[in-house]
């Protein structure tokens, strides 16, 4: 993250680049939610549509980092309402690099289709679990949820990157569930 020094005051700002494909995504209809980024987070942003470069500026360097994140997850195949989550103070975006879990082009398709599952079964099931959303494009897997349930999720995906199975997973999965109802409910009566 660079600054930039004025007399009056510090700017901050951040470039990065996402997909060419995902710049659409990013601006939105007559640039919609490229704007409600903005006045969400109190930035600006500046896209090079060509290249896929973003760059960010304000005054606050927590404003600029939380844009980046939510930019991010939008470069990473998440819709913006989901990756408008994460200007919720209690979520948060965590990224899965694939290429840590493959060793040749073949493993790629087939690990990315053990989270998915048949017709997207696994991954649907680990997002109702978890109440988190899971993305995968590319070559990574994305998660937002809040901070308490990401890790779970995070968690249950890397176990079947590495091979465990899937029955294996939804059991910790559904324990884990418990775990955090009954925790609720303890809550609610304190």
């Amino acid at each position: 993250m660079g600054k930039k020094e004025n007399k009056e005051e510090l700017e901050y700002t951040h470039g990065l680049r996402i997909p060419k494909e995902r710049v659409a995504v990013l601006i939105g209809k007559k640039g919609e939610i490229k704007k409600q980024i903005e006045d969400a987070t109190k930035t600006k942003i500046t896209i090079d549509s060509k290249e896929g470069d973003v760059f960010i500026s304000s005054k606050d360097a927590l404003n600029v980092y939380n844009t980046r994140e939510l930019i991010t997850s939008i470069g990473r195949g998440f819709n913006p309402e989901v990756a408008l989550l994460l200007l919720k103070v209690d979520y948060v975006f965590e990224l899965i690099n694939l290429n840590d879990y493959i060793k040749s082009k073949n493993d790629l398709k087939r690990i990315k289709g053990r989270v998915i599952g048949t017709e997207g079964k696994c991954r649907r099931l680990i997002e109702k679990l978890t109440e988190c959303h899971i993305c995968v494009y590319g070559k990574t897997i994305g998660i937002i949820g809040e901070v308490v349930n990401t890790p779970i999720a995070r968690r249950a995906i890397e176990n079947l990157l590495r091979g465990s199975p899937h029955g294996n997973v939804y059991k910790w999965l559904e324990k884990k569930r418990r775990e955090m109802k009954k925790r609720e409910l303890i809550e609610d009566f304190e």
